[in-house]
């Protein structure tokens, strides 16, 4: 596959606007059609070079904020794909925020409360690991979790219906259509794990003394609960994929190509931007000028 044609296929990975989404008709695993692992991992170095260029630009250029959310199941590789992406940015310009179960201080807050005042700054990078959509899929298939919001029309399970899911989705597409509006450039990677994969990966923890500290007997339980989090995951999927924050489905079974094709993703994202350096007029020019011939004079 050449790289064109490998561009063209990273963007048949987006969700469409209004697209219902089955996962069993998404491939786990990417047939990388004639680029090997070692062409694929030279492949991601090249993009995140250029990464790091762009972010210089995006930072002097300070008319936009990225936002990139990544979320998937246990052991999909977030934390590998956040490490080999951010190895393309400047820490200093990148925060990587990875939200857990929330406080009694976030608890009396709305739900996207703690999510949007981590947004990143114009010129700055956030990457969201699990994200405000933590708030539709653990809590879809752990609904007792909603009552320690103590929200006025919850007081029991029964009172969390379809209705309250599908008004949650709602306000999640109206905070993103508001920070895109404003400036802050969102992309959506799920890494699409399967099932067999995933089992592959625990074992593999739980046998590799290294890796021991990966797994939680935790994972195991939230595992039983796989075919609530793929109908979760198709819902959310299907109603918050949007012109203004739009999903990308990736084939995680490879970890290799899972990480090139965010990072090509996100390469293409900013080239769109067409973001430069800010443009130096004439007078500006002379000061510029004026200062170097002084600096030069120096005794």
């Amino acid at each position: 596959m050449s790289l064109p044609t490998f561009k063209k296929y990273i963007q048949s990975l987006k969700v469409k606007e209004g697209k219902k989404v089955n996962l069993k008709k998404y491939d786990t695993e990417y047939s990388p059609l004639g680029i090997t692992k070692d062409q694929g991992e030279e492949l991601l170095k090249e993009s995140l070079s250029q990464l790091s260029a762009l972010q210089d630009k995006l930072y002097a250029h300070n008319r936009y904020s990225i936002l990139i959310v990544l979320q998937a199941i246990d052991a999909a590789g977030k934390d590998g794909a956040v490490r080999h992406v951010m190895t393309g940015f400047n820490p200093m310009g990148v925060r990587v925020l990875s939200f857990k179960q929330p406080s009694s201080n976030e608890l009396d807050h709305d739900y996207i409360w703690r999510h949007y005042k981590e947004l990143p700054a114009r010129g700055e990078i956030a990457i969201f690991n699990r994200s405000h959509y933590e708030n539709v899929l653990v809590t879809r298939v752990h609904p007792e979790y909603i009552l320690g919001e103590n929200l006025p029309e919850v007081v029991s399970v029964k009172n969390i219906t379809q209705e309250f899911w599908t008004k949650r989705l709602k306000q999640i597409n109206r905070f993103e259509k508001n920070i895109a509006e404003n400036g802050t450039i969102v992309m959506k990677f799920f890494l699409h794990l399967s099932k067999e994969e995933q089992k592959r990966r625990f074992v593999e923890r739980i046998d590799d003394p290294k890796k021991n500290w990966k797994f939680s007997v935790d994972d195991l339980k939230e595992r039983a609960h796989w075919d609530d989090y793929q109908s979760a995951y198709e819902e959310l999927l299907s109603k918050t994929s949007t012109d203004e924050a739009p999903w990308f489905i990736i084939p995680a079974d490879n970890k290799w190509s899972a990480r090139l094709a965010i990072s090509e993703i996100i390469l293409q994202e900013f080239e769109n931007l067409k973001i430069h350096y800010p443009i130096v007029t004439k007078a500006q020019k002379l000061e510029l000028q004026k200062a170097k011939d002084q600096l030069m004079n120096e005794k």
